[in-house]
């Protein structure tokens, strides 16, 4: 009898297209064993409730903020006794920044790093010339393409739907150097008053559909109309870098000293507790995640992989217009965001406030007044003591 192995990815080609293509291979190789992909929204990945599919799952690729949860809930097999000493650290060698060390709680590894993302820059390298001898590097510089572009008739993009601004509160405090979440409060109110006054400026010279983008939508307005020219920060997406896309886009790391701060993103893939089929799911995780098929089958199908070994690999970066060689140091000095139980809900419940500060439509005090009592509300009580009055 053949078993199936049920997975669960999420719906854009950067995450299904190297999954969907694994199936046959591995089956033909791995025979009483199938394989089946769903997919589900990019919300429902960033923001939705990881325990309503896990009972339905053997595999589920998930965003690394959840990793506090499941590790509290014991809600997906750790692979810790599945790797070996020598494994491990060819894993921690083989990571993208922050990206294998995102998915650890309490001692334990609870999920592969699959794919590797941070917010970086954009833009139509057939337009910016125009306009710029190279992209910004700090906002001043931003502001000022912003300017020229509008006296043109065009703009820059800054994707503001909601997740996405309270992604870019957190890349903009990180790469200015903020305390983030340190003395039982998120961020100073002056951080925050500066940030939202950096966003709000960029907002106001950025193309009016913005502020209803998430990167995917800005992307894919930006290769089919000419107005858009230059994205300061978005999370990056190497299709768009593909040689098949015409006009295509070039990625650079963010405009800040050093390219240090931008919020790291990504995917890992995790086993659920619930798996019938927990050894064999280890055993198809861990090939997906390999130096080997990362840096081959999974970006030739479009995928962006996890692994140091691809970002760096001279195939891989001609293949994609060299999308990971020109983003790989934003990467490598990401933030890597709080993980503990509750930063999930936490995170969910400001990114409507994000978006209303970043519009002009909530004043940057009272959003830093709403991060800083949320937070306060995930952290346990020692924490709260530590508090400065």
């Amino acid at each position: 009898m053949t078993a199936t192995l049920r997975g669960l990815a999420w719906d854009h080609r950067r995450c299904w297209g190297p999954l969907d293509a694994s199936v046959e291979p591995y089956r033909a190789a791995h025979p009483g064993f199938d394989i089946a992909w769903d997919r589900r929204s990019l919300y429902e990945f960033g923001e939705g409730r990881l325990e309503d599919v896990l009972q339905d799952y053997d595999l589920v690729v998930f965003d690394h903020p959840f990793i506090g949860d499941i590790a509290e809930g014991g809600l997906m097999v750790p692979f810790d006794p599945y790797l070996s000493a020598e494994e491990r650290a060819r894993f921690a060698a083989d990571s993208v920044g922050g990206s294998w060390r995102s998915y650890q709680a309490d001692a334990r590894q609870w999920a592969l790093p699959i794919d590797a993302a941070a917010q970086v820059a954009s833009y139509r390298p057939d337009l910016l010339p125009a306009f710029a001898d190279a992209p910004p590097q700090n906002h001043a510089e931003i502001v000022k393409l912003g300017n020229a572009l509008r006296r043109d008739g065009r703009c820059i993009g800054l994707p503001f739907v909601p997740t996405d601004a309270m992604c870019l509160v957190l890349t903009l405090a990180a790469g200015a150097g903020d305390a983030i979440g340190e003395g039982g409060r998120f961020l100073p109110q002056e951080a925050v008053e500066r940030i939202v006054g950096e966003l709000a400026e960029l907002a106001a010279l950025a193309h009016p559909m913005s502020a209803q983008w998430n990167p995917i939508r800005c992307y894919d307005h930006m290769v089919a109309q000419d107005d858009v020219v230059y994205v300061p920060y978005a999370f990056g997406y190497v299709n768009y870098a593909s040689r098949a896309e015409t006009p295509r886009l070039a990625f650079t790391d963010i405009p800040v000293e050093g390219s240090r701060g931008a919020l790291l993103g990504g995917a890992g893939i995790g086993v659920s507790a619930f798996s019938k089929h927990r050894e064999a799911a280890i055993a198809y995780a861990l090939h997906l995640c390999s130096a080997d098929y990362q840096r081959g089958d999974y970006v030739a199908f479009g995928g962006q992989p996890g692994s140091l070994a691809a970002w760096r690999d001279p195939a891989a970066n001609e293949a994609t217009r060299h999308f990971f060689a020109n983003t790989l140091a934003t990467l490598t000095n990401s933030y890597l965001r709080p993980t503990h139980p509750g930063f999930i809900s936490f995170f969910r419940d400001l990114t409507h406030p994000a978006h209303e500060a970043i519009a002009g439509r909530l004043p940057a005090k009272e959003l830093a007044k709403l991060l800083d009592r949320r937070y306060a509300e995930t952290l346990p009580a020692p924490e709260l003591g530590r508090r400065a009055v």
